[in-house]
C-alpha cells in the first residue's frame, strides 16, 4: 500500500529516522534485564530442578525461553534500526506459529469472545522472530479495533509462483476510507473511543520486518464488515 502523496520527502525521511531511533533505543534498553531474566531463570532449573514438581519446571523454562526469544527479537530491531537487518531463517510451521501468538495475545488482554480459524496452514522458512512478530502487529490490531460481535479472526495462505499470500482478515469495525492511506504511517492511531494502547508503530514496523524478509504488507480490503490484510513473502 503507497504512502499518503501528499506527504514530502524530507517529512517520510524525517519518520523514517524517528522510527530507527525508537527502535535502536528501545531495544538497546531492553537487552540488559532481558539477558538478566534468562540467566537468573536458567540459574533457577540448575539449582531447583530436582525440588519442583513439573508445573513450576515448566514455568520457569518458559520463562527462560520467553526471555531468549525477547533477546533475539530486540537484537533483530537494533540490526533493523542500523539498516542491516539480521535475519536468521529456518523451517517455521506457520500453523503453530500463528496459534502461539494468538493465545498470547488472548492471555494478555483476556479475551474469552474471540476465535482464531486457521487450518492446514504450510511451512515457510523465514525468520520465525520477525514474522511472529508481524502477526502479532496484525492480531493485537484486530483485537483493538473489533466491532461490538464477537471477534472472529482468518488466516490463511497460497502460494502463486514464487511468493506466499498470507490474508489475515477479521469480523472487525473496518476502516474508513479517509484513513487507508494513513494506517502505515508512524505514530498515527485510528481514532477510537477510549485510551489505545501502543506508539502507533505496530504496522509500520511490521512491514518494515517484512521489506527485510523479501516482501510486503498491504490492506487488501476494508468495508462495515471487517477488514483483511495481505502479507507476501517471497518462496526461500
Amino acid at each position: 500500500m503507497s504512502s499518503n502523496p501528499t506527504r514530502r520527502p524530507e517529512e517520510d525521511d524525517s519518520s523514517e529516522e524517528r522510527i530507527k531511533r525508537f527502535l535502536a533505543t528501545a531495544s538497546h534498553d531492553l537487552q540488559s534485564p532481558l539477558r538478566h531474566i534468562a540467566m537468573y531463570a536458567e540459574l533457577l532449573l540448575d539449582d531447583l530442578e530436582g525440588t519442583l514438581d513439573g508445573e513450576q519446571l515448566q514455568s520457569l523454562r518458559m520463562i527462560m525461553e520467553k526471555a531468549q526469544a525477547a533477546q533475539r527479537l530486540t537484537k533483530a530491531l537494533m540490526s533493523l534500526a542500523g539498516g542491516a537487518p539480521q535475519v536468521t531463517p529456518e523451517e517455521v510451521d506457520l500453523q503453530a506459529l500463528a496459534e502461539n501468538v494468538w493465545g498470547e495475545l488472548t492471555d494478555e488482554i483476556a479475551v474469552s469472545d474471540a476465535t482464531l480459524e486457521s487450518q492446514g496452514l504450510p511451512s515457510l522458512r523465514t525468520d520465525p522472530a520477525l514474522l511472529g512478530l508481524v502477526l502479532r502487529h496484525l492480531l493485537t490490531n484486530a483485537l483493538t479495533y473489533r466491532s461490538e460481535a464477537p471477534l472472529h479472526v482468518v488466516i490463511s495462505a497460497e502460494r502463486e509462483m514464487a511468493d506466499w499470500f498470507i490474508r489475515i482478515s477479521d469480523n472487525g469495525a473496518g476502516i474508513d476510507p479517509a484513513y487507508r492511506e494513513r494506517i502505515f504511517e508512524p505514530f498515527w492511531k485510528l481514532p477510537k473511543v477510549g485510551t489505545v494502547p501502543g506508539a502507533g508503530l505496530g504496522l509500520t514496523t511490521a512491514r518494515e520486518f517484512l521489506a527485510a524478509l523479501g516482501g510486503d504488507l498491504s490492506l487488501e480490503h476494508s468495508d462495515q464488515n471487517g477488514s483483511r490484510f495481505l502479507i507476501r513473502l517471497s518462496v526461500a
